[in-house]
C-alpha cells in the first residue's frame, strides 16, 4: 500500500531499526524521541518502504543505554535484516497531548519569524538542528524577508524565542537581523 502526501505529511519519525541481535528476529531499536525513552510510549509503528506496513512490536527492552526489541510474526534474523536502517513512523494523532503553550518540533516548520523588536520578518523554519548546546531553527528567507540571509536561530525559550502563536503560524523572536 503507498501513501499519498497528505498521509505521508501525517507521519512523525520516532525511530529506526537498527541491526539485528541474536538469531530470532530480535534488533536494537534506534530512538528518535527526546528522551530517548518515550519511544516506550508508542504502540501502532508504521514502516515505510516499497509498501508501508503497520505492525505491533512485541516488546521493547531497555539494555544499559539500547533499546532492545521484536516484532510480531518476525522470528528469525534473515527477515530482520531485510528491515534494517528502515524509519519507523507513528501517526501524528498518536502523540499525547501537550499543554497550553507547548508545541511539538515538527509544528514548528514553515513558521513565518519576525523580529518582535523591529517587526522584521526574518523567514520561515525550514529544519530544526542541533549542534550540541541547544537546539536551532534553520530559518530561510522568502519574498517577504527583510534580506535574503538564512540564519540559524538558537531555541532558547523567554530569551530568543518571545513568543510562538500557533493559530497565525508565527515564532515572535528577540534576533537582530544582522546576525
Amino acid at each position: 500500500m503507498k501513501l499519498n502526501k497528505q498521509e505521508k505529511d501525517n507521519l512523525i519519525c520516532v525511530g529506526s531499526i537498527g541491526k539485528a541481535r541474536g538469531l530470532k528476529g530480535e534488533f536494537f531499536l534506534n530512538s528518535f524521541c527526546s528522551p530517548k525513552e518515550n519511544i516506550l510510549n508508542y504502540s501502532n509503528f508504521i514502516i515505510e518502504n516499497n509498501e508501508v506496513s503497520e505492525f505491533k512490536i512485541k516488546y521493547v527492552k531497555k539494555a544499559n543505554t539500547k533499546f532492545i526489541s521484536k516484532i510480531n510474526n518476525i522470528d528469525d534474523i534473515e527477515n530482520i535484516k531485510n528491515l534494517t536502517n528502515l524509519k519507523i513512523f507513528i501517526k501524528k494523532e498518536d502523540l499525547p497531548k501537550l499543554t497550553s503553550g507547548e508545541v511539538y518540533w515538527h509544528e514548528l516548520i514553515n513558521m513565518k519569524v519576525i523580529d518582535r523588536k523591529s517587526d522584521d520578518i526574518l523567514g520561515i523554519v525550514k529544519d530544526l538542528k542541533n549542534f550540541g548546546a541547544n537546539d536551532c531553527l534553520e530559518v530561510f528567507s522568502t519574498d517577504e524577508s527583510v534580506d535574503n540571509n538564512n540564519r540559524l536561530i538558537p531555541y532558547v525559550k523567554d530569551k530568543i524565542i518571545h513568543s510562538i502563536d500557533s493559530d497565525k503560524f508565527i515564532i515572535y523572536v528577540n534576533w537582530n537581523k544582522d546576525f
